[in-house]
């Protein structure tokens, strides 16, 4: 009666095409399919083991007004469905399945929902069963082959102030989830708490964040206000070398925060065993953290819609295994020097 694994990831979006696009040209996902259903139009873009449905029409107008372009459904596999969604509700989920829906569906945190898919461990991912599919074509060759993104490393989720300790309890105890680190990070006058849940095959991953409101508002807040309440922040996707992969990908047009050129000053020290040359981390804006296990490379893009909420992160990582303080500030610290400049 736990869930283990992402199904799949459903954007809804105002422009079917453009978000598309993105994920195509940008990412080196491909269109797998196209769906159907009544007042929605929705692609599937598959890479390795990752699945995102782009999803527009009438039926994604509510959400669109209230948050803007965004995550509304992160689906997970489970083994006993049913079983799960009656966990689920016991912890405070409510279903949002209709009477003869062919998947249950619960609500998760903000107006982000969760369909239960069915599916045994190691076994095909499924298309989502409330529309109908129809193959899509052969893609033609695009010049160059795009870096792979190789899984979902994990999802990060901004909550309102004072929800962090009741959403982690709810997925603790509706979906198996255990708590695997916790991190209060200040910087300057602003701050936040933040929990990492993990389901136990380690299939999904939530980094959970709210501000801390006896601070000074920041990033996290100004978050909460675009998306009309909480949400996904952004998506991390795992990648081999992420240093060729971030200057493969801003050819491709993929926007990435900038880091100060004094973070590297002190990096070499702080970290003196990293295989990647300093003066590469620096050109790319790659940065770097450490814990017990080793060390990771991360970096995080622009958001490339409209209100500016939903982003993503690459991560590479070299036996690290955990989300240390300088991990999580570091992302904290891109993101306000982007808000502060306007960006």
């Amino acid at each position: 009666m736990t869930a283990h694994d992402v199904e799949y990831i459903e954007i809804y979006t105002s422009d079917l095409r453009k978000t598309t696009e993105y994920f195509v040209a940008m990412f080196g996902f491909h269109e797998k399919a196209g769906g159907r259903a009544e007042g929605l139009d929705s692609v599937l873009l598959v890479q390795n083991q990752l699945q995102v449905v782009v999803s527009s029409g009438p039926r994604v107008t509510p959400f669109l007004t209230a948050h803007g372009d965004g995550i509304s459904d992160i689906a997970f596999s489970c083994t006993d469905a049913v079983a799960t969604r009656d966990k689920a509700i016991a912890a405070g989920a409510v279903s949002l399945a209709p009477a003869g829906a062919p998947v249950p569906v619960v609500s998760g945190f903000g107006n982000v929902r969760h369909s239960l898919v069915q599916r045994a461990v190691g076994a095909d991912r499924q298309l989502p069963a409330d529309r109908s599919w129809t193959s899509a074509p052969t893609p033609a060759p695009r010049p160059g082959d795009a870096p792979e993104l190789r899984l979902l490393d994990h999802i990060a989720v901004c909550l309102e102030a004072g929800r962090l300790h009741d959403v982690v309890r709810f997925y603790i105890e509706g979906f198996g989830f255990e708590q695997y680190y916790s991190e209060y990070v200040s910087v300057g006058e602003q701050a936040m708490d933040s929990i990492v849940v993990r389901s136990p095959s380690a299939g999904i991953t939530f980094t959970i964040i709210e501000p801390d409101t006896t601070k000074k508002p920041g990033q996290i807040d100004e978050f909460l206000k675009r998306n009309g309440g909480g949400g996904v922040q952004h998506l991390a996707f795992l990648v081999d070398e992420i240093i060729p992969a971030v200057v493969e990908f801003e050819n491709r047009g993929v926007e990435f925060l900038q880091t100060p050129g004094t973070y590297y000053d002190a990096l070499a020290e702080r970290l003196s065993d990293l295989d990647e040359g300093i003066a590469d981390l620096r050109k790319t804006n790659v940065l770097a953290d450490r814990d017990e296990w080793g060390y990771l490379l991360q970096l995080f893009t622009r958001s490339p819609f409209e209100r500016r909420t939903l982003f993503f992160e690459l991560i590479q990582r070299h036996g690290a295994q955990g989300f240390g303080s300088s991990n999580i500030r570091a992302l904290y610290e891109a993101v306000e020097r982007a808000r502060e400049a306007g960006s």
